[in-house]
């Protein structure tokens, strides 16, 4: 690992954690809610803790005097939710792109199991390579995802382990994947490989549910999140962010982190 990796790594984390707030969903669900006023947002996110944000590079002039400090991460591939497949992520940027965007890291997608993914894969290799001769980290969206993957079996924990595993094989820095239900069979994932591995948030779901989850991947030994809808839609964007920033950074339970926050979590 280069020098320039370590330290552009360091940017995006705090301490070996990271509280990754992606905001790409423009180019895949439009201009919904958190994302029109994407600015305010932004602020608002990287006043309560968040690390690092994440977008496409065309909106990275939006990002820059508004995340207060914290992280900037381009995203280089993408689909749209109205297209014909959404597991057709199509690249979208390169590594000089990000670079010229002021990154200081890039990610890409990969749909481990689907009908793309040997395109997928020689275009996270690809992605790596031209990163390595920058010093750039690569964060590898690794998801389990396909005809014959199915979330609700017993062991698709399995299934997202090998993702992962293939993200540390083609040589990401650190990989997102989604979470599987509870830290015991997560922990299978993290075991899976030697990198940092952060969890998706998934749909949006409630403020409980948002920092168990959150707890559970960091009980298995995860190394954060990576998390969209649930913090940049929720009405207290800044609360949230604080939330999970004490589950992630001060290893707080899910009601400690609530109560701190300010967040109404039922009982």
């Amino acid at each position: 690992m280069s020098t320039g990796n370590t330290a552009r790594l360091a940017r995006i984390g705090t301490r070996g954690r990271h509280l990754i707030v992606p905001m790409d969903h423009g180019i895949t669900l439009g201009a919904v809610k958190g994302l029109k006023d994407i600015e305010s947002t932004i602020d608002a996110i990287t006043r309560g803790g968040a690390d690092a944000v994440l977008t496409q590079k065309g909106v990275a002039g939006r990002v820059h005097e508004n995340k207060n400090g914290a992280g900037y991460i381009c995203h280089l591939n993408g689909s749209t939710a109205i297209g014909p497949d959404e597991n057709d992520k199509r690249t979208t940027g390169t590594v000089e792109d990000a670079i010229r965007a002021g990154a200081d890291a890039v990610s890409f997608h990969i749909n481990v199991g689907s009908t793309y993914e040997r395109e997928q894969i020689e275009e996270l290799a690809a992605v790596t390579s031209e990163a390595d001769r920058y010093g750039m980290p690569v964060l590898a969206m690794t998801y389990a995802r396909g005809p014959d993957i199915d979330s609700d079996a017993e062991d698709y924990n399995q299934a997202v382990g090998h993702a992962v595993r293939l993200g540390e094989e083609l040589g990401a820095d650190v990989v997102k994947t989604g979470y599987t239900g509870d830290a015991e069979s997560f922990q299978h994932v993290v075991e899976s490989t030697s990198l940092p591995v952060v969890i998706a948030g998934g749909a949006k779901g409630t403020d409980k549910e948002t920092l168990q989850m959150v707890r559970g991947a960091m009980d298995a030994g995860a190394a954060g999140v990576s998390m969209g809808r649930s913090i940049f839609q929720h009405d207290d964007p800044e609360a949230i962010t604080q939330g999970v920033a004490s589950v992630v950074h001060d290893d707080e339970t899910a009601e400690e982190a609530a109560r701190e926050a300010g967040l109404a979590v039922e009982a």
